[in-house]
C-alpha cells in the first residue's frame, strides 16, 4: 500500500515486524468470527476494507443458517459482505505470540452501516445519543462458570453434568482463589496485556464461579472490551484445562449467571447523573434516562435474554431480579441506582444474563435510558425497598424468548432507536432459536416421561 502519511497504527505495525494480523468481527449472538490475514493484506484491508461472508449475519451460534430472514440467507446465495477494520481497537494478544488483533465491523457498498451489524446498531444509538450532547459512559461485569473440561471430555459427556473447577458455594473466597492461582493471574495480567482491564475479579456463589468486572470506559470501547473478554477467558482457559461458560444458567440447582450493565452519561467533563441539591443525588436527567428504562426495557427483552436458556435464570427467589422495578443501592431491583460522590453516580441494569451478545444488550439498555431523556420522561413509582417491597403490582418480565421476541417486533421504541430492518431480523432470529427448542427433545422429557406415562 503507497501512501505518503501512512495512518499510525499502520507505520507501527510495520515497524514491529509482524506478518500476519487477526481480524474479528461479531455475529448475532455475540460470538466472535474472524480470520488471520497476511500483513500484505491486511494493510490493503486497512484502508478499502475486505470481504467477509455475509452468512455470519445469517447463520446461528452453530453454523446452521436461518431459514426466514431476508437481508441475508440462501435467495441471496450468501456474497461476501464489505468488513471495515477500526484501527482504534489495534492491540496484540498476549495468549497468541502477540499478534496484532483488531475488531472490524460491517458496511454496505457504499459505505454506510450495515444495518445488521451488532457493532454498527450500537453506534447508531450513540451517535444518537451524542447528537442530544451526551457521551455514553459504561461498564460491564460478567459472572461465569468454569469446568475442568475441554471440547472433547465435554462432547463424551453427551450432556451430562460437566466438573466445576471447585466445589461448593464459596463467594468472594480467597481459598478457591487458591485453587486455580494461575488461571486467576493470567486472567488479570493478561486481560490488562490484551487492553481489557478488569477493575476487580473474585469468586461468585456456587462451584466454580467467577465474577469480573471490566473498567468502565466509553460505551462502544466497553461494548468491545466485554465481547473480547468472553473470547479472551475461554482461549486463556485452554491453556490451564478449564472450559469457561457463559450459559445464563447451566444448574436449576445454583444461581444464574449476569452480565450487569452500569451506565452514567458526561458531557465530556463531568458525570451529568449526579445533583448534590437533590434528595437522592440523582440529576433530573439521570431520573429520565431511568425513567426510560422503567418504562420501556421489557421491549428490548430478547437483546438482554436472547437465548432459550436465559429465562431459566429469570426465576423467583435467585438474584435475577425478575421485575422492572427501580431501587436505592438495592440489588432485588432491575435498575440498581448508586448515587453517591459525583465521580461513581451511576444506574446499574441488572436485567441481563452473561450469554449477551454485549454490542446488543448495550444498545439495548442505552435506547430504553436516552428515549426516556428524549421524551423528557418522570419517574411515576418510589423505589423498591427489602425484597422487591414496593413492586407487587408491577408485572414480572416474560418468561420465554418467544413472547419476548413478539413484544420486540412490535415495539415502536425498539423500530425508533434500532431501526426496522434490525427489529425484524432480529425477531427473527429469536424465532429461529424458538423452534430450534420446540422440536428438540430433551433429557427433562426423556426422565419424566420414558418410563411411566
Amino acid at each position: 500500500m503507497a501512501s505518503s502519511n501512512p495512518h499510525p497504527v499502520l507505520e507501527r505495525l510495520r515497524k514491529s515486524g509482524a506478518t500476519k494480523v487477526k481480524v474479528a468481527v461479531s455475529d448475532i449472538d455475540g460470538v466472535l468470527r474472524g480470520k488471520y490475514l497476511h500483513i500484505d493484506k491486511f494493510e490493503g484491508a486497512a484502508t478499502g476494507g475486505f470481504g467477509f461472508c455475509d452468512v455470519v449475519l445469517g447463520w446461528d451460534m452453530l453454523d446452521v443458517t436461518y431459514d426466514n430472514t431476508t437481508v441475508t440467507g440462501w435467495q441471496h446465495g450468501f456474497p461476501d459482505a464489505l468488513a471495515q477494520v477500526d484501527l482504534g481497537t489495534a492491540r496484540n494478544v498476549p495468549w497468541d505470540n502477540n499478534v496484532p488483533f483488531f475488531l472490524g465491523e460491517f458496511v454496505n457498498a457504499d459505505g454506510s452501516p450495515h444495518p445488521l451489524c451488532p457493532r454498527q446498531t450500537l453506534k447508531r444509538v450513540l451517535a444518537r445519543a451524542e447528537k442530544l450532547g451526551y457521551q455514553v459512559m459504561t461498564g460491564m461485569e460478567f459472572e461465569w462458570f468454569n469446568f475442568r473440561e475441554t471440547p472433547h471430555t465435554w462432547a463424551e459427556k453427551r450432556g451430562l453434568p460437566p466438573e466445576p473447577i471447585t466445589p461448593g458455594m464459596f463467594g468472594y473466597s480467597l481459598l478457591r482463589m487458591a485453587d486455580n492461582p494461575e488461571f486467576f493471574n493470567a486472567l488479570m495480567d493478561e486481560m490488562l496485556a490484551f487492553d481489557v482491564p478488569i477493575e476487580g475479579l473474585h469468586t461468585e456463589t456456587g462451584p466454580g464461579v467467577y465474577e469480573a468486572a471490566i473498567g468502565f470506559s466509553p460505551a462502544l470501547q466497553q461494548a468491545d472490551r466485554a465481547i473480547l473478554f468472553k473470547t479472551g477467558a475461554r482461549e486463556i482457559g485452554k491453556r490451564f484445562g478449564i472450559m469457561p461458560s457463559f450459559m445464563a444458567k447451566w444448574s436449576a440447582q445454583y444461581p444464574g449467571c449476569s452480565g450487569h450493565i452500569h451506565q452514567s452519561l458526561s458531557d465530556g467533563k463531568s458525570n451529568l447523573f449526579h445533583d448534590a441539591n437533590t434528595e437522592r443525588k440523582m440529576s433530573p436527567l439521570f431520573e429520565s434516562y431511568l425513567a426510560g428504562q422503567v418504562a420501556c426495557m421489557m421491549e428490548f427483552g430478547p437483546m438482554l435474554w436472547p437465548t432459550i436458556n436465559s429465562y431459566k435464570r429469570l426465576v423467583d427467589g435467585f438474584w435475577a431480579p425478575v421485575k422492572p422495578t427501580w431501587g436505592m443501592d438495592n440489588r432485588t431491583a432491575s435498575f440498581r441506582v448508586l448515587a453517591g460522590s459525583p465521580k461513581a453516580t451511576r444506574l446499574e441494569t441488572r436485567c441481563p444474563g452473561s450469554d449477551v451478545n454485549p454490542y446488543l444488550a448495550m444498545a439495548a439498555v442505552i435506547a430504553a435510558g436516552m428515549h426516556g431523556v428524549e421524551k423528557g420522561l418522570k419517574l411515576t413509582t418510589p423505589p423498591v425497598t427489602g425484597t422487591n417491597v414496593g413492586g407487587e403490582d408491577v408485572p414480572r418480565a416474560p418468561r420465554t424468548l418467544i413472547e419476548t421476541a413478539r413484544v420486540f417486533r412490535e415495539s415502536a421504541v425498539a423500530r425508533d432507536w434500532l431501526g426496522d430492518t434490525f427489529v425484524e431480523h432480529f425477531a427473527a432470529t429469536r424465532d429461529w432459536e424458538w423452534r430450534q427448542w420446540q422440536d428438540a427433545v430433551t433429557d427433562w422429557e426423556l426422565k419424566r416421561y420414558f418410563e411411566i406415562i
